[in-house]
């Protein structure tokens, strides 16, 4: 289904756009590809939220999650259905985790702390196929990411209501599995992508 709807769409778009190189269609092809596997795993997740009963506390977590995965980037499942199965499990069973556990102003402070440092050391965390090769890009990213990281701990401290508070808390550790080198390695997966890309490109 997936060749199908890419291969159409492709050539819409050549048709339309006789002159368009190679180079600028496999760019298109690849956001075609982010875009169908972002719709198709979104609508399989807030399928079973609903089964669940869990549509909106599932919205919530996935709109704070985005916020801190937009900035920091991370990992990316090398495969359609791996990523799928993952995404599952992190949108559907962190939001159950939020409904259910109380922790301590002390606890969120120390976990906030350590999640804001965290993610300062290690984002942005790039990919292979995506490598954040601007130096300046990469220095916005992470402070972004890194005042994200504040605001989200200076909200889960201020919030009374224990899901709102810890999906601002459980959001950003999430991302700091994401973003870590030693995930990386774990599943075989190169890191500091942008490294690899200037050294291979001042070789050549």
């Amino acid at each position: 289904m997936k060749e199908y709807v890419i291969k159409n769409s492709l050539c819409l778009i050549k048709k339309y756009n006789p002159s368009m190189d190679e180079i600028a269609l496999a760019e298109i092809e690849y956001g075609l590809v982010g875009v169908y596997l972002t719709v198709t795993k979104l609508i399989v997740i807030l399928f079973l939220a609903c089964i669940l009963k869990i549509f909106t506390e599932v919205v919530i977590f996935t709109i704070v999650f985005s916020i801190i995965r937009t900035c920091s980037f991370g990992l990316h499942a090398t495969k359609s259905w791996i990523c799928l199965v993952s995404s599952t499990l992190i949108f559907i069973l962190i939001p159950i985790i939020c409904q259910h556990i109380n922790l301590s102003l002390s606890v969120k402070l120390i976990v906030g702390i350590i999640t804001i440092f965290f993610i300062y050391k290690n984002s942005p965390a790039d990919t292979y196929k995506r490598p954040i090769i601007d130096p300046k890009r990469r220095k916005v990213y992470k402070l972004i990411s890194t005042i994200v990281a504040i605001i989200f701990t200076i909200i889960a401290l201020c919030i009374t209501n224990d899901f709102y508070s810890n999906c601002f808390i459980l959001a950003p550790i999430v991302q700091c599995f994401l973003i870590s080198p030693m995930v990386y390695k774990f599943f075989h997966l190169p890191y500091d992508n942008y490294k690899t890309y200037l050294a291979n490109t001042n070789i050549s």
